[in-house]
């Protein structure tokens, strides 16, 4: 196995390491509660609870993006057309529902699963080239087959991306490669034409589905992978912000793919016009460096607030680039830290953990055994994408 597929393999764990253990305290946005619920910090795999302290999953719009109060309209398609037995935790009196209740620990959330399929469609196409429309529509038809499909998976929450996309694809149902391009390209044409796109669509969730086109593009040149990447997002999340949130991880995670420093990645990443928030991030680096290991957890926890916890991605980008500046030889460590600083925590573990994962390859580094033992949805699939292109499974 060459080093870049080593670091290819390293990063499809650690993206489903980094998400998995996120899943129980995802959207804690007091990291008080992590320690109240769980009885201290999270320190590996977990199971969520039932309730969340402060769920709003009740307020989130069944019929599409956003929430019921601003956007109600239109037929559910949380029950109806996705998450088919889902809608009455939507509906429950009082809220307080957890966003994943129900699922068991190790388990991934759906951007994840998806991310997997994706993947997995990606390695069975035996194509250098992922850039190509032919790709994009396999991986929307495959995408659509695996979400219209009753107890394909156990997740209860769909965000906003999946919402939208499934309200508008309610109407004329196209189901083939060459019909859900179209459809999708042509929606991406008429969302991008308003002049007030949709801001729930510029979120860190943009990622997770459009990682495996670096991964998988890793020996390709770097403007490929980000061309790859970067068409495919337009599809999903129409949004004039997202694109250059995207090709600036996208570049990082490639670079780091191919031996380069992450922390220099991380670095530079902040450090652009694009985030600008590196003169942010430093005070709080130093500070930790001058703390023990076991001592730092606060200081990030409060860098995190700083920068971002929300979904939103420029926030939770920067969060995400300052957890691989301060973790970029502990993916362990990095992993951990990023589910105990809460937020939006799920989408920026599994885009942090690929970064992580690609870096420990070239460090000799790696997640623990145990934590992929307990991956069950990795442990299913990642030996099958792995297999499909080429490379020596794990």
């Amino acid at each position: 196995m060459s080093q870049v597929q080593l670091a290819v393999r390293e990063a499809l764990w650690a993206l489903c390491a980094g998400d998995a253990m996120s899943m129980p305290v995802h959207w804690y946005y007091h990291v008080r509660h992590i320690q109240r619920d769980f009885g201290g910090w999270i320190s590996g795999l977990r199971a969520p609870g039932s309730r969340h302290p402060s769920s709003i999953l009740a307020l989130s719009n069944p019929a599409g993006s956003g929430r019921t109060s601003a956007l109600r309209g239109g037929p559910d398609v949380v029950g109806a057309v996705i998450l088919h037995d889902k809608l009455s935790f939507w509906k429950t009196e009082g809220g307080a529902v957890h966003y994943h209740q129900g699922m068991v620990a190790g388990d991934n959330t759906l951007n994840v699963l998806c991310a997997l399929r994706v993947a997995l469609v990606l390695a069975r196409s035996g194509l250098a080239d992922l850039g190509g429309p032919a790709v994009r529509g396999a991986v929307l038809a495959d995408y659509v087959e695996f979400l219209t499909t009753p107890h394909t998976h156990n997740d209860t929450y769909a965000e906003s991306f999946h919402r939208s996309f499934f309200s508008d694809w309610q109407d004329s149902r196209p189901s083939s490669p060459d019909q859900v391009l179209e459809f999708a390209e042509q929606r991406c044409q008429r969302k991008l034409i308003g002049s007030s796109p949709d801001s729930q669509l510029d979120a860190i969730g943009c990622l997770p589905m459009v990682i495996p086109f670096v991964l998988l593009s890793a020996s390709a040149n770097e403007e490929q992978a980000v061309s790859a990447a970067v068409e495919f997002v337009r599809l999903t999340h129409p949004h004039p912000r997202v694109p250059r949130y995207v090709a600036l991880y996208a570049r990082a995670l490639h670079a780091t793919l191919n031996g380069a420093s992450l922390q220099q990645q991380a670095r530079d990443a902040l450090r652009c016009p694009l985030l600008d928030a590196w003169d942010t991030c430093l005070p709080y680096s130093q500070q930790a460096s001058r703390l023990a290991p076991e001592e730092r957890l606060g200081v990030h926890q409060k860098a995190v607030e700083t920068l971002g916890m929300a979904c939103y991605t420029k926030g939770a980008l920067s969060s995400l680039f300052y957890l691989a500046h301060e973790f970029h030889e502990d993916v362990g460590g990095g992993v951990l830290a990023n589910t105990n600083c809460g937020g939006e925590n799920c989408n920026r573990g599994a885009a942090l953990g690929a970064l992580l994962g690609a870096s420990a390859a070239y460090s000799r580094g790696s997640l623990p055994q145990a934590w992929k033992d307990g991956l069950r949805h990795a442990q299913e699939v990642i030996p099958r994408i792995l297999e499909a292109r080429g490379s020596v499974a794990p």
